[in-house]
């Protein structure tokens, strides 16, 4: 399948081996920031939204998937581009790395990016545009909402609740059975042992919210 990938920093360079392993050709890169430089020599790139259209314009959309190279607190603009690109006829594509491990009962939605020795245990059930960023894992039966993003090293452990287009940092860990809040933000290194309310950052060992927070 010929791939736009809709973002042109670093994450697009993490997705593009995986795409390829995977048998998909990356035919076109888009970013709306001017500052952008193209990430591949040999593909097309442009910052232009009147380039892009004219690109799809000439493609067949339905046999066009896209991956969104968007990664950071983006869920909830993932997952708006996702029903914009899809009402133009295209796919959106679940990228896994060949060295992650996501076990035969895990259920994974639509535009999933799970990169690089990144585990999903039994049962585990992720959303629309969730990433499950490089050496995270995420254990049996948790259940992540729609445009969540684990970074990477961070560890959830059995039964967490993640919900819609909440942030995990990296390297934090949070506790059995714990529910993280929609827009949630877990800062890097934290450890969290009871529910974060939506909407809140938390930070430190244990983690608390930070001052300010909604």
């Amino acid at each position: 399948m010929n791939i736009l990938i809709w973002g042109g920093k670093g994450q697009a360079k993490v997705l593009r081996p995986i795409l390829e392993e995977r048998g998909h050709r990356v035919s076109f890169v888009f970013d709306r920031d001017p500052s952008v430089s193209a990430p591949f020599q040999d593909v097309p790139f442009t910052t232009s939204d009147s380039d892009l259209q004219s690109w799809i314009a000439n493609q067949n959309p339905k046999s066009l998937g896209f991956v969104l190279a968007m990664g950071g607190e983006n869920g909830e603009e993932r997952c708006r581009l996702t029903q914009k690109l899809e009402n133009l006829g295209m796919s959106p594509v679940t990228a896994i790395h060949s060295r992650s491990w996501v076990a035969d009962s895990a259920q994974l939605s639509a535009g999933c990016q799970v990169l690089a020795l990144a585990a999903i245990c039994v049962e585990a059930r992720l959303g629309r545009q969730t990433i499950i960023n490089t050496g995270a894992s995420v254990d049996h039966e948790c259940v992540l909402g729609d445009g969540v993003h684990i970074m990477p090293g961070a560890t959830l452990c059995g039964c967490v609740t993640v919900e819609d287009f909440a942030t995990i940092g990296s390297n934090a860990t949070i506790l059995p059975r714990v529910r993280i809040g929609s827009r949630a933000m877990i800062g890097a290194g934290a450890v969290v042992i009871s529910d974060v309310p939506p909407d809140t950052r938390v930070v430190g060992v244990p983690a608390r919210p930070l001052k300010g927070s909604l």
